[in-house]
């Protein structure tokens, strides 16, 4: 079994968003028994919290639902379960690398670095600018790669 997390600041924007997005693509690849997917926070200040209204919206235009999720905070348990901890921005990135035992340091990747020709490129927060369809398409363009690697080592 893989085990992927999809990290941001506060688990209401990007991580929940990259989460329902590739839920639905491992769904669609059949992938359920092989690849689990969750999403957490670097911070604990939306702990219990949905996700932004924006982010809920712009998963509605395409067919997508949150459900009932609630901001979670990272924990222990999470670097410890995970093979894959996919963070947003290079922020996320110094602070996971903080939290994380140096172990598990290498399981740490920002979400553009599956493009080679991308790599180190951020996706902003739209918390701050409500760009939700941007995020839309920065996550369309990258989990599909990451759905690839992932594929090519359960197959």
């Amino acid at each position: 079994m893989t085990n992927v997390l999809f990290v941001c600041l506060g688990n209401i924007c990007r991580s929940p968003m990259a989460e329902v997005m590739f839920r639905q693509m491992v769904k669609d690849a059949h992938l359920e028994n092989q690849i689990t997917v969750a999403s957490a926070a670097i911070s604990t200040e939306e702990h219990g919290n949905p996700p932004h209204p924006g982010a809920i919206a712009e998963l509605a235009k395409h067919g997508l639902s949150v459900g009932n999720k609630t901001s979670t905070p990272i924990t222990k348990e999470d670097f410890d379960q995970a093979d894959y901890i996919i963070a947003m921005d290079n922020q996320n990135i110094f602070y996971l690398n903080q939290m994380a035992p140096i172990a598990d340091r290498k399981k740490i990747f920002l979400c553009y670095n599956i493009i080679p020709d991308k790599q180190g490129k951020d996706i902003p927060d739209p918390w701050f600018d409500h760009k939700f369809g941007r995020t839309y398409r920065q996550l369309s363009e990258t989990l599909p790669k990451w759905l690839d690697k992932m594929k090519s080592q359960v197959a």
